[in-house]
């Protein structure tokens, strides 16, 4: 029963879709019908309304950050299945017939739950393949998998590093369950991306102004 409603509870966190709840309350639009016609943060910042996006980046940020790191610290074996659960109700909420976001802004609040120097890895890499090449769409994917990378790295690094004893034993553990969830969450944000992937394919992906 535990598991069950800590993933409800994260899944419908994960499924409020800011985007388009902000779109229509103050700018009277329907954020489906704009630009990509995805309800996330980069597709709001089309409406011209920096502030709406900012604001819905903020929101699917720390609609993530909330439930994760509060079973983080109250049923810390969950963590990751209610990182998934909250991720999954961002990219298919129930309310929007299963036809979410992207999941770029909501991975990050996860990220910052789960490891503030894996988030702070993630923006500085999508920063700096933001600038160098202007797709956020790749720079989301850049991103994902240098977190991904960089923990496993560390991963294999901790039984050089740490001597074997039993606290070392743990944090082995821990990371990798944590390489494996962010290798999931790679994955899934490649899938959500795949409409992206044709479009720089074809280079016709649309650029970003930052």
């Amino acid at each position: 029963m535990e598991l069950i409603l800590i993933i409800s509870i994260s899944y419908l966190m994960g499924s409020i879709p800011f985007g388009l709840i902000l779109t229509k309350f103050f700018l009277k639009k329907d954020i489906r019908e704009v630009g990509s016609g995805n309800i996330g943060a980069t597709n709001v910042l089309r409406t011209g309304n920096k502030t709406i996006g900012y604001l819905t980046l903020l929101l699917d940020v720390l609609k993530a950050v909330t439930p994760v790191l509060y079973i983080k610290f109250k049923f810390p074996e969950l963590v990751y299945i209610s990182s998934l659960s909250v991720f999954i109700g961002h990219v298919f909420p129930i309310w929007l017939k299963f036809k979410g976001g992207k999941g770029v802004a909501t991975y990050l609040g996860i990220l910052l739950a789960l490891s503030i120097q894996l988030s702070l890895l993630f923006m500085f890499t999508w920063l700096v393949i933001s600038l160098i090449f202007r797709y956020s769409s790749l720079s989301s994917m850049f991103a994902a998998l240098t977190v991904f990378i960089v923990s496993s790295l560390r991963e294999i690094a901790n039984p050089i590093i740490l001597s074997m004893s039993e606290k070392s034993l743990n944090t082995n553990e821990i990371s990798s369950d944590l390489s494996f969830i962010l290798f999931i969450f790679f994955i899934l944000i490649i899938f959500t991306h795949r409409k992206n992937i044709s479009n720089l394919k074809n280079k016709t992906e649309t650029k970003i102004k930052i």
